[in-house]
């Protein structure tokens, strides 16, 4: 599961490029299940939301913003090692 530390290493860098990464990452996964595509699309918006957060609001928003995209990425993790 290195792919989610990879991830994970990503939402601190909040960047257009870290979101694309992200997807590349992810994307081995998503026809696992479509409980696990619709997760990985989740973890994404937030991951998107998270962005628009950083380079539009205050640094107060931050760090819940990051918090957010780490449980949905938790919950595609989680999600996977059910599946295996």
């Amino acid at each position: 599961m290195d792919c989610f530390k990879r991830v994970e290493g990503l939402i601190d860098a909040t960047s257009v490029e870290a979101i694309d990464s992200a997807r590349v990452l992810l994307d081995q996964f998503k026809g696992k299940s479509e409980t696990i595509g619709q997760a990985i699309d989740d973890f994404l918006l937030d991951f998107m939301t998270l962005l628009f957060v950083v380079e539009s609001t205050r640094e107060q928003f931050h760090n819940p913003a990051r918090r957010l995209a780490r449980i949905r990425l938790s919950k595609v993790r989680l999600l996977l090692t059910r599946c295996s």
